[in-house]
């Protein structure tokens, strides 16, 4: 997905009377500005995987890495499908929910951007090397996923209740 995502559409069923959709660019900004993210997968006995993570926004997708051998790349590595969320413990705070394909970075120059993002947001503590298609550091190899939406949806949460939903394909 790149460019503008199309409008969000409030499903009225579980949303307050008179309540509006979330604007994107704030579903968009939680996301880039949250810490921690929570990553579901399926293992391959259909299982759920549910795990926090470290990621990162950049060119209109979110971002994180694993170890080869961790469960989750394991689980992405028979099927792709995830979500990553965004949960807000305030009774008034905003989750996002972003469902979609995990895809391999191996791009070296794609790479060295996101490691670049990576200390931006993390600090120097996460600092990684690019090698050989993956990220590098003391502890061995991450692989570097990205996860283009397929699906959004914004739950607004306080005196106004919303479910907002966008499909990047759709418009």
């Amino acid at each position: 997905m790149s460019g503008a995502m199309p409008a969000g559409e409030l499903d009225a069923r579980y949303s307050s009377e008179g309540a509006t959709a979330t604007a994107w660019e704030e579903a968009r900004d939680r996301v880039a500005a949250a810490d921690v993210y929570l990553l579901s997968t399926v293992r391959p006995n259909g299982r759920p995987h549910v795990t926090p993570l470290l990621a990162v926004w950049l060119d209109d997708a979110i971002h994180f890495c694993t170890g080869p051998d961790e469960q989750k790349a394991r689980n992405l590595a028979e099927s792709p499908l995830c979500a990553l969320v965004v949960a807000s413990s305030a009774p008034d705070g905003l989750d996002v929910v972003i469902e979609g394909e995990a895809v391999r970075i191996a791009d070296e120059a794609r790479l060295r951007r996101l490691a670049d993002a990576w200390v931006a947001k993390y600090g120097e503590e996460w600092r990684f090397d690019v090698r050989d298609g993956a990220f590098a550091h003391a502890a061995g190899t991450a692989l570097v996923f990205e996860v283009a939406p397929a699906v959004v949806f914004a739950f607004g949460k306080g005196d106004e209740y919303s479910q907002t939903r966008w499909r990047p394909g759709a418009g």
